[in-house]
């Protein structure tokens, strides 16, 4: 297998964490403004950068954009005082952990491309038992941009320097369960792998352009073969 940098989202990608990012949103959100959180923006393959622009602007906050940075601190501040029962609030899609596996063993080097901040990306992955194979340190997170494609470009880089190797066009393969995450993917030269395991089915991924698209990820031959390109 030629060299390949597989870029994975989290959330319904490889995991489920239903609630625990909203929770958290919330929690922030009153710490600085002393008010409930009425309503959180559309999250789906969006970054928590892009997502809490819309969220605080939604909630009436003046200048949201000067509220941003703050927001994001605050939030990892939360994230790093949870405790162990956030394992009862995350559990691993099924296949995830073998799919990882399987790509490692063919000799890919993976880490993540996720809208969530770092800090909430790790102890997600840690709770679901996935953190092996995972170089989070050429990863890209939620709060460097507002738009993902420009996360592609970041985790490029940090691949770069951590393994000498230039993962441009194809090399640099998505793995996501959005329409946002098949497009950062086509934006940036990559390969986009669709995963019918969120909100969206196998046709809007297919229809937003992704090269092949997967069910889910329950049998790691068909995982390696869409990443790959290769029967």
């Amino acid at each position: 297998m030629r060299r390949l940098l597989v870029l994975w989202d989290v959330d319904y990608t490889l995991l489920s964490a239903v609630g625990l990012g909203n929770r958290l949103y919330r929690a922030v959100f009153q710490d600085m403004f002393g008010r409930d959180l009425a309503a959180v923006a559309p999250k789906a393959g969006r970054t928590d950068r892009a997502i809490l622009l819309d969220t605080l602007a939604l909630a009436g906050v003046a200048e949201p954009r000067a509220q941003v940075d703050d927001f994001l601190a605050a939030l990892g501040r939360r994230v790093a005082a949870l405790d162990g029962s956030v394992r009862d609030e995350v559990r691993a899609l099924p296949g995830a952990a073998a799919a990882i596996a399987a790509l490692a063993s063919a000799g890919a080097r993976q880490s993540v491309l996720t809208g969530n901040i770092r800090p909430l990306a790790a102890v997600k992955l840690a709770a679901a038992g996935l953190g092996e194979h995972l170089d989070l340190d050429v990863g890209a997170y939620g709060d460097a941009h507002e738009v993902r494609a420009e996360l592609v470009k970041m985790a490029r880089r940090a691949a770069l320097l951590a393994y000498g190797t230039d993962f441009s066009g194809r090399s640099t393969v998505l793995v996501g369960d959005t329409p946002l995450d098949v497009a950062a993917a086509l934006a940036t030269g990559a390969r986009a792998v669709g995963v019918a395991t969120g909100s969206f089915a196998a046709a809007d991924l297919a229809a937003a352009g992704a090269h092949a698209v997967l069910p889910d990820l329950t049998d790691a031959s068909l995982v390696l073969a869409a990443v790959t390109g290769q029967p």
